[in-house]
């Protein structure tokens, strides 16, 4: 029975001096059967917030709750969660039968309940026909799978998932990432997965929150966070390749970018004149600048490297003192040293922030 999960200015501080706050003051709710996904670079808190939930971490300021108890002091067993990590951990003297079933029979369960109910994971895995076999005789996504069948007979009221897919080739990892969200909506339980990698956090979650440093930054949907990220770090860590983030001075209406004028919105401006800046970051991402011919408006860009990837490739280059990355179509892309002319493809395709802040303006 799912159920919804919430951090109430949930924190964990490690001993020392002083004290290093691994996660800080983190308030989330998460809706019974939602597939929340925390994503962030190494050292942002994502899987000490997940390793608390499960209570493998101690919360040392704050509350969590799943449904109406109150798990913030409760031993891992008695919080009705199952997790599903990085390592299989698999017992390797037994079936994948006996894998599936075996905190089943550890509470006592009849054995032709856990027969059932590993039959029916294992129909919805794609398992029944590795049943009898040990984990030597699986591959890795197949491990994967049957660490994930662990986890659904339990029925659970919440399912945390710690890096799953890391071990995995980059084809199964595509593979099975479709089969987590497809299989999570099917059973309607609510859902925490922790990645590294925001593009499969970007394909998975219901929403993304994404996290640096031990603080929230945003929590949203995935196009929320791409089209309107709420400062400078969402909006350089979503997206792939990452935004196009440069320090510009401001003038009149808008910004220089190398020997083009970019104008900005209205509010944008406002923003900038009440904060008292001279300057701001300005972003843009690749797929948001096309190529241009040399009469057109645009600014030069240097080619130092071009990234060919079939459909599409990516120009790498400068512009003054900063690197700038362009999506273009991959069947005649430029070629290293060239210089090529790039314009925006329309409006509302910028973003601003302020440099002091890293907060979105306007």
């Amino acid at each position: 029975m799912s159920a919804e999960v919430i951090y109430d200015q949930a924190s964990r501080v490690y001993p020392g001096n002083p004290g290093v706050r691994a996660v800080d003051k983190l308030s989330l709710d998460v809706p019974d059967g939602e597939f929340l996904v925390l994503v962030g670079p190494s050292g942002s808190g994502k899987s000490t917030a997940l390793r608390m939930l499960a209570g493998l971490e101690d919360v040392n300021e704050g509350a969590i709750r799943i449904g109406d108890r109150d798990v913030t002091d409760l031993p891992p067993k008695d919080r009705d969660i199952a997790m599903v990590f990085q390592s299989y951990a698999l017992y390797p003297h037994m079936t994948v039968a006996d894998n599936m079933g075996f905190a089943l029979k550890l509470r006592g369960v009849s054995k032709s309940d856990i027969e059932a109910k590993v039959a029916e994971a294992a129909a919805m895995l794609d398992l029944t026909k590795y049943l009898e076999r040990k984990p030597k005789a699986l591959s890795g996504g197949q491990r994967q799978r049957v660490a994930m069948g662990r986890a659904i007979v339990r029925e659970p009221s919440v399912f945390l998932m710690d890096e799953p897919l890391s071990n995995l080739d980059a084809k199964l990892r595509v593979e099975t990432r479709a089969n987590i969200a497809k299989l999570q909506q099917r059973l309607g339980t609510t859902t925490i997965y922790v990645t590294h990698d925001q593009v499969e956090a970007m394909t998975m979650g219901d929403r993304v929150a994404v996290l640096k440093d031990g603080h929230l930054q945003q929590c949203d949907s995935p196009r929320e966070l791409y089209e309107n990220p709420a400062n400078s770090f969402v909006a350089g860590f979503i997206g792939s390749p990452a935004m196009n983030l440069t320090t510009v001075p401001l003038t009149d209406g808008g910004v220089k970018l190398g020997d083009l004028t970019v104008p900005l919105p209205t509010a944008v401006l406002t923003g900038a004149r009440e904060d008292g800046l001279s300057e701001i970051v300005f972003g843009v991402r690749p797929e948001a600048l096309r190529l241009v011919g040399e009469a057109d408006d645009g600014f030069e860009l240097v080619v130092e490297l071009v990234e060919e990837l079939g459909a599409d490739a990516y120009l790498h280059g400068k512009v003054g003192d900063d690197r700038f990355v362009v999506r273009v179509d991959g069947r005649t892309p430029p070629r290293i040293g060239d210089n090529v002319r790039v314009a925006l493809r329309g409006e509302g395709e910028t973003h601003a922030f302020n440099p002091s802040t890293s907060l979105r303006l306007g």
